[in-house]
């Protein structure tokens, strides 16, 4: 959940799983309800977004208690990265792989999407519930080549975005941003893992509303692996209704 502590135009539900900013495109810093552990993502949903603003979703992790803050800042970047031990990596609608090493950032991921798991160093994370995709629609089929492959524009409706920080074997952590299954790489490194390290979400400019969503880490169900199954072998997402399956089980083949 989101924690009680948030920006000042900030508003969340009953849950404190979906954080919605209510006016102007600033104050809207939301931090996670308690701090993360090793390889623990923190995964959130485009729910909303808003016409007339420049710049997105900011997402990263902060060492300083959300209850110790005197006032919450106006802005992740650059107000809250100024006071210290805060790292943030802002969302573009694409580029946001970063380089490793020094080596050029690849074009696109490795790995195959239908790969059940994303392994990040010794992290090992279900990918299905990572993945957003659009809904069926009218004009669905437009985007059936991006569902095949489990893509949407990382600023999109819909897109999955997640922070979580790896172990190193010096005593520090890197830190991982995740969009739709895909990782970026490390976006920072060095971080103090022996700190408590919460989740920081900026529902910043275009986006307006974000909700949480739960990762469950272990082995695929079966219901998920016949998804997988159903969905790679479909023409496109509307044939899910022609199938002879219980209407359940194709409202879940749509992700609905």
């Amino acid at each position: 959940r989101f924690h009680r502590v948030h920006g000042a135009n900030v508003r969340l539900d009953a849950s404190r799983t979906r954080a919605t900013r209510v006016e102007s495109f600033a104050n809207g810093l939301c931090f996670s309800q308690e701090p993360l552990a090793p390889g623990q993502i923190f995964l959130v949903e485009i729910e909303e977004k808003e016409l007339g603003w420049c710049g997105h979703l900011r997402v990263g992790l902060t060492a300083h208690d959300p209850q110790s803050l005197e006032v919450v800042p106006e802005y992740s970047l650059p107000d809250l990265v100024n006071m210290g031990d805060t790292w943030v990596f802002a969302i573009t609608r694409s580029h946001n792989r970063v380089a490793v090493d020094g080596e050029e950032a690849p074009a696109q991921a490795r790995g195959s999407p239908w790969e059940p798991f994303l392994l990040i160093e010794q992290v090992r994370i279900p990918r299905d519930a990572l993945v957003g995709r659009s809904r069926p629609g009218r004009y669905s089929h437009i985007l059936d080549d991006l569902y095949k492959m489990n893509v949407l524009p990382a600023t999109a409706r819909r897109s999955r975005i997640g922070v979580l920080y790896a172990l190193q074997p010096d005593g520090t952590a890197d830190m991982h941003i995740v969009i739709n299954g895909e990782d970026m790489g490390p976006s920072a490194r060095r971080l103090p893992a022996a700190r408590p390290l919460y989740a920081v979400v900026d529902v910043f400019a275009s986006t307006k509303s974000v909700r949480v969503i739960p990762v469950e880490y272990g082995f695929p169900s079966l219901q998920t692996l016949c998804r997988l199954v159903i969905q790679k072998h479909i023409v496109h997402r509307l044939a899910i209704d022609g199938l002879d399956l219980p209407p359940p089980l194709k409202s879940f083949c749509k992700h609905e």
